[in-house]
């Protein structure tokens, strides 16, 4: 997903004007004395992520005396659209997070901007850390569809969604708490006559996409998502699954559930109105789960989407080491590091998703939960990726097409038309 998403750290004009400085020749840093690692990612300090990976730096230099860690703060946003522009650019950093998926990381492997880590990952044993569902977003053909071919990319943490639900207002208001699809649609139904809004949600970005991806897996089997995201088979928006997405997401729309005035909200605004209490309900990924646990005053919980065998999910982002990149052996010192047992374990108690954690060595009840629910549906097959990974550009496609769902200036047919259009545009030609 678009994994998220989700973490913007500064204002986008800061960002924006932060990254035409570096692509432009700004930096001071890239030098290939072996003396610096020029480290980019997005992941926020309260996160599970940004946890480990601070303690990962602190590793890494007393592991290597003398070689210093610059640390570039980026915004998720930034890096999706001007990655390209600045990889192909003098100004590359050594090692950076970057998002999984044929549109994204897929892309970039295509047009030959990162580096095959295929020999890294035999020599250091990387492979046989992951499991197969997580690998699949590591390995790139060359036409830069993922699931077999090189390896460009590594993944230290899973991910996957799930509802997150605020007890205290569900006690508050007298609702159950939702076991069954049912549940859900009971409770929404009982916080809208309360005059509650039930679902956070985010229309400028990746949060309402994948409300509608979600409904449209509740009727979907694992073919249909490889149809979908490996191209094994010929995608119909206009079958039962995506139209009951798009006409139950209108509907929610039209019953309440979600905020018309959504449709300009970012997933940050989306995050803290849940922090809030102002929405009892949000559905978004295990990315959320390290903050919420740090910043949430109520009582919360977690349910898996009620009703569906599969939900949004993947390995997570991944260290990917770009093609300019002039520190490369100590780019893959710094992933080792992140793949070893006390980063691993350190991330799973801080509410991350582990690759390669040892499981006693989780001792947080909440984080046992998380992962307990992981393992659950990786092991019935039920890790469906993301609604913008297929072609390139369908994010922003998507992102519109849900806003005109939320505004209503769309009908759902004609955006599960232009979903199909540009979907049908992007495909690679066989």
């Amino acid at each position: 997903m678009l994994t998220a998403r989700r973490r913007v750290v500064a204002t986008a004009a800061v960002l924006a004007g932060s990254l035409l400085l570096v692509s432009c020749g700004g930096s001071d840093g890239g030098s290939a004395d072996g003396r610096t690692l020029r480290l980019w990612h997005y992941e926020g300090p309260d996160s599970a992520m940004g946890a480990a990976w601070s303690e990962a730096v602190k590793e890494f230099e007393a592991e290597h005396p003398g070689v210093k860690v610059k640390f570039e703060e980026k915004g998720f946003e930034q890096i999706q659209k001007t990655a390209p522009m600045v990889l192909n650019s003098s100004d590359a950093p050594d090692i950076m997070e970057y998002n999984k998926g044929n549109a994204t990381a897929g892309l970039l492997s295509r047009q030959g901007l990162l580096t095959d880590l295929t020999s890294e990952v035999t020599k250091r044993g990387w492979d046989k850390k992951l499991s197969a569902g997580v690998k699949t977003t590591s390995q790139y053909d060359t036409g830069g569809v993922m699931g077999s071919g090189k390896w460009y990319g590594i993944p230290n943490y899973a991910e996957y969604t799930m509802v997150f639900y605020n007890k205290a207002l569900f006690k508050k208001y007298g609702v159950a708490e939702p076991k069954t699809f049912d549940d859900l649609t009971a409770a929404m139904d009982t916080f809208v006559a309360k005059g509650v809004t039930p679902l956070a949600n985010a229309g400028a970005e990746y949060m309402a996409q994948q409300y509608l991806y979600q409904l449209a897996l509740s009727k979907a089997d694992r073919s249909w998502v490889d149809s979908y995201e490996l191209y094994r088979g010929r995608t119909d928006f206009h079958d039962a699954a995506w139209t009951y997405g798009a006409t139950t997401f209108a509907d929610w729309v039209r019953k309440g559930y979600i905020s018309k005035t959504s449709s300009g909200t970012k997933a940050e605004d989306a995050g803290v109105a849940f922090i809030q209490g102002k929405n009892p309900v949000l559905f978004s990924g295990s990315w959320w789960y390290g903050r919420f646990t740090a910043e949430n005053k109520f009582d919360w919980g977690t349910v898996p989407w009620p009703g569906s065998d599969l939900t949004l999910g993947s390995g997570g982002n991944l260290w990917v080491v770009p093609r300019g990149a002039r520190n490369k052996e100590l780019a893959y010192d710094f992933i080792d590091i992140t793949m070893s047992k006390k980063i691993q374990n350190l991330l799973g108690n801080k509410g991350g998703v582990p690759v390669a954690a040892d499981p006693s060595a989780i001792t947080d009840p909440r984080a046992k939960s998380l992962i307990a629910d992981f393992n659950t549906v990786s092991g019935r097959d039920g890790l469906a990726f993301y609604p913008d990974w297929p072609v390139p550009g369908f994010y922003d496609v998507l992102v519109s097409e849900t806003q005109k769902l939320i505004t209503g200036s769309a009908t759902p047919d004609a955006c599960l038309d232009a979903l199909q259009k540009a979907y049908d545009k992007g495909v690679p030609k066989k």
